[in-house]
């Protein structure tokens, strides 16, 4: 397995040197990846508890982008969206922003991100206050993705979202019902497309940002049942912590080119493609967000801060939260190389010259 690590210290001064422009972000993810679990990342002493062995462990560098990093993080997430997961059909809805509109996205990330995650909230609560079966409050889990499968830019948001709304006033529980006992439709995909795209023009325009001269018409969002949603965020937490590409994917790095797989969407088929050095370091760190920007937000009553409706929901739907909580991911221990004992972290940060030691990256 290519190590990400060993790719970016082969071809940093390239990327640099192509790529002088690239954002405060996009360095920090490249000096925190090049760093990580490897001899130049600071270290932590352990000692385990049993023993009283002790010895050096490498850090890992945490950062959102790192493909080896945060899985505890990623986990915990899911966690927290499954303990809130109500007793009705799940639909996964993708919301694209056209390529006409991409480099715009690009030069204003903040605004036009934001844009795209407040409008499709805004479409779906406009949808569920004015369905016939729904009409309350609805709840929904959007994030934010960058990149296709191939790592191109391709903004789109991905929202979960419950068949059900609470109405406020009766404070009653609504579901959307089918003839059968799943359902295969929450709302009509063409008039989601008409309304999102009205509310993220008219957002870019009120930014005061200047519209390409060329745009479609027709926006696609594209809407399917998810069954209970577990999968469908599963499949979300997967890319919330971890960065764009698993270094198994990542096949060779030689000659100057690197190539990586991919499974093509439609065809489901595992394609490869090879770029040189620099260009695949730019791949990736296009799609590190700008500084504090989050990938993830909860709308409507599965927002944190909507207890007075989440109040509602446990004693009417009998929930058990407690049932979901006892079974929260735990960070796993670290184990003592000499009689597998639990060690306890002594000192973290130590700057790896000061220890004297040369310690193995993992």
């Amino acid at each position: 397995m290519m190590l990400l690590s060993s790719i970016i210290e082969t071809f940093e001064a390239e990327f640099l040197s192509t790529y002088p422009n690239s954002l405060p972000s996009q360095l920090h993810a490249l000096k925190a990846m090049k760093k990580c679990r490897t001899t130049l990342s600071p270290v932590m002493r352990v000692e385990c508890e049993s023993c009283d062995h002790q010895c050096f462990i490498p850090h890992s560098c945490g950062n959102r982008s790192c493909p080896h990093c945060q899985h505890y993080e990623s986990e915990r997430w899911l966690q927290r969206q499954l303990k809130k997961q109500l007793p009705a059909e799940y639909f996964l809805l993708t919301f694209t922003l056209p390529s006409e509109l991409r480099l715009l996205a690009w030069q204003h990330q903040r605004i036009v991100y934001d844009l795209m995650l407040s409008c499709s909230w805004e479409t779906l609560k406009t949808f569920a206050q004015n369905d016939s079966q729904l009409h309350g409050e609805a709840g929904a889990i959007s994030v934010l993705h960058t990149h296709n499968r191939r790592l191109d830019f391709h903004p789109h948001v991905h929202v979960v979202m419950p068949a059900a709304a609470v109405d406020m006033e009766t404070e009653a529980y609504h579901t959307k019902t089918g003839k059968g006992e799943n359902i295969s439709y929450l709302f009509s995909h063409k008039a989601l497309a008409k309304v999102f795209r009205a509310k993220v023009l008219t957002g870019i325009k009120e930014a005061g940002l200047s519209l390409p001269g060329r745009y479609p018409e027709n926006w696609v969002v594209d809407c399917k049942s998810v069954g209970s949603g577990e999968k469908a965020l599963v499949y979300l937490g997967r890319y919330l912590y971890k960065g764009v590409i698993q270094e198994k994917h990542i096949i060779s790095c030689k000659d100057g080119q690197v190539t990586f797989r991919y499974q093509d969407s439609k065809t489901k088929q595992w394609q490869t493609r090879t770029l040189p050095g620099a260009k695949f370091l730019w791949l990736i760190l296009q799609h590190v967000l700008p500084k504090g920007f989050r990938r993830t937000r909860n709308f409507g009553f599965l927002h944190a801060n909507s207890k007075r409706l989440w109040g509602l929901l446990e004693p009417l739907l009998k929930l058990n939260p407690v049932k979901v909580l006892i079974a929260l991911v735990k960070k796993p221990p670290i184990l003592c190389p000499c009689c597998g004992g639990i060690m306890q972290i002594v000192q973290t940060r130590i700057p790896r010259l000061t220890v004297g030691l040369r310690v193995p990256s993992s």
